[in-house]
């Protein structure tokens, strides 16, 4: 098996030398991929929470007002029709109106911000890949 002499004027140290350092290189240009990757990652994780945080508290709004509904509407059934409402609506009609007002642009906030959360992976994808291939490549390579 023959070996081959390095090029004029390097010796074997400043071959390592050169590798070692492109080594180096390569692992930190892969750390700034990762950064990279995690902040953008972080920015969509940020707006799907805020989305779902909205949602919940709206939609928690929304049932409150429902919970409140079943206790009035209990009260109208076991009370006497003696004498009309004024109102026209029955208060417990009312409470049902306003928390649907709530639930539903909660239910939709939600299901909104889950479906934004669903739609990525907030690990560094492409960076566990490159770093994945590069252990392939460097095991095999012996």
């Amino acid at each position: 098996m023959m070996t081959e002499a390095p090029p004029s004027g390097q010796n074997l140290g400043s071959l390592v030398k050169g590798i070692v350092s492109d080594v180096g290189d390569h692992i930190s240009k892969q750390f700034q991929f990762a950064n990279a990757e995690l902040k953008q990652d972080m920015r969509r994780t940020g707006e799907a929470t805020l989305s779902l945080a909205i949602g919940a508290g709206v939609a928690f709004v929304g049932l409150l007002s429902l919970t409140w509904m079943v206790v009035h509407l209990l009260h109208w059934l076991t009370t006497p029709r003696a004498a009309a409402d004024p109102a026209g609506l029955p208060l417990w009609a009312c409470f049902g109106l306003v928390g649907l007002a709530f639930l539903t642009p909660g239910a939709i906030l939600l299901l909104k911000g889950k479906k934004k959360l669903d739609s990525f992976n907030p690990l560094p994808d492409e960076t566990v890949k490159s770093i994945k291939e590069n252990i392939e490549w460097t095991t095999n390579s012996k």
